[in-house]
């Protein structure tokens, strides 16, 4: 006659049966398969997003100058800055530090702006001016016109952004209905400078580029409509 196993007696029914060294080496090769994968995905996401920082932080630059841009000049079409009937933007030739005049976009800035740092206590009236150089980028020339040496010293200068190559103009033919980019400014038949309806900005970096469009304000009165 069969006798019944004691119920603590290794492999008793009821009994809980402990892993063998099998089974426990698999169970590591599985969660270090498990890890090494997991550890692949992160580095691999970490790679592509390091990747797209270069032009994520470029495309923001780019918004940036250019909402910039398009703010102060939305400022220059209103009171005080200008009244009705008076152009708000112009090109008058100025003459920078590096001694070559020009004829640059120009507008007015009673309160200044942000980028506007003065070397003691901060002038209303900032006479502005955009110009775009090699190696040096996009400048905003400006000083005070109620400054005692306006008309004598060269404006100051501060760079907006070093990534902008080029500095372009859109000029509309009423006429022929048609668009016209120029890389200088247009004169008319008495040979002044045309003040054009859009600017065009190029920025570089690496080997990317990016264009950006501004339409210049029309005088307004009031606040914006923004």
């Amino acid at each position: 006659m069969n006798r019944p196993r004691p119920l603590n007696q290794p492999g008793a029914p009821g009994q809980p049966r402990g892993f063998t060294l099998l089974e426990v080496l698999l169970s590591l090769a599985l969660v270090a398969l498990l890890l090494i994968a997991m550890n692949t995905a992160v580095f691999s996401m970490g790679e592509l997003w390091g990747r797209g920082t270069d032009k994520r932080l470029f495309d923001q630059h780019v918004f940036a100058v250019t909402r910039y841009l398009e703010r102060e000049l939305r400022m220059a079409t209103l009171p005080p800055a200008t009244r009705m009937g008076d152009p708000a933007i112009t090109a008058p030739e100025i003459k920078p530090i590096s001694g070559l005049s020009d004829n640059l976009l120009t507008f007015d800035l009673p309160a200044g702006s942000r980028l506007v740092t003065w070397p003691d206590h901060p002038l209303p009236d900032v006479v502005c001016s955009l110009q775009a150089r090699e190696g040096d980028g996009l400048v905003l020339l400006w000083h005070s016109s109620i400054e005692t040496k306006f008309a004598d010293d060269p404006p100051r200068e501060t760079v907006v952004s070093s990534l902008v190559t080029a500095l372009n103009y859109d000029y509309y033919d009423t006429g022929f209905k048609t668009w016209s980019t120029e890389t200088v400014l247009k004169k008319d038949s008495n040979g002044q400078p045309m003040t054009p309806q859009r600017l065009r900005l190029k920025f570089s970096y690496d080997n990317m580029t990016r264009e950006t469009v501004i339409t210049l304000p029309a005088n307004t009165e009031g606040l914006p409509t923004f």
